[in-house]
């Protein structure tokens, strides 16, 4: 047998890799492009759902036009405990909610307790109904300081109706 000649060899070659014609247009894969966007469409909704299970909308949140982000004044993420305070004007009643679920004085504390001895840094945001009493608050403010939690801020809208980013910090 006689060894290939490079004519040959570029034949074979060719046969293996037919010439890409240049007016050709590469075909747009819209399936992988599905998924990818499926995939972003349930991530998204997942994060702004625990976003939305922390807060209740039933609460009517105290205007303070001149509040500052504690965020941006403490520089950066820390731990936080939302803790909301309905006001039942019927019953004239103040109610704590934590993670969607009523919690009484006792539970709030010890729930507090356990939280700070993890993460020392944990602050505790308040949203309070401006229709609840300063008592009430009082008695909720105490709670978190015996439970060693020593960053609390309230929770404020900028404008009427118009949740706002802003909070006031104690």
């Amino acid at each position: 047998m006689s060894a290939p000649s490079s004519g040959e060899e570029k034949k074979k070659i060719k046969k293996l890799h037919p010439p890409v014609e240049a007016d050709v247009d590469p075909e747009f894969q819209i399936a992988p492009m599905i998924d990818i966007l499926l995939v972003l469409l349930v991530f998204f909704m997942s994060i702004s759902s625990t976003e939305v299970l922390r807060s209740n909308a039933d609460i009517n949140l105290p205007i303070a036009k001149d509040a500052k982000d504690p965020l941006k004044v403490q520089g950066g993420k820390i731990e936080e405990i939302v803790v909301n305070i309905a006001y039942s004007l019927m019953t004239n009643t103040s109610t704590i909610e934590v993670d969607m679920k009523n919690r009484s004085l006792e539970e709030l504390e010890a729930m507090l307790k356990a939280k700070v001895e993890r993460a020392p840094t944990t602050r505790v945001l308040i949203r309070a109904d401006k229709g609840v009493r300063y008592e009430f608050l009082r008695t909720v403010l105490e709670v978190a300081g015996r439970a060693g939690v020593d960053n609390v801020t309230f929770s404020v809208a900028d404008k009427e109706g118009a949740p706002a980013p802003s909070t006031a910090q104690h």
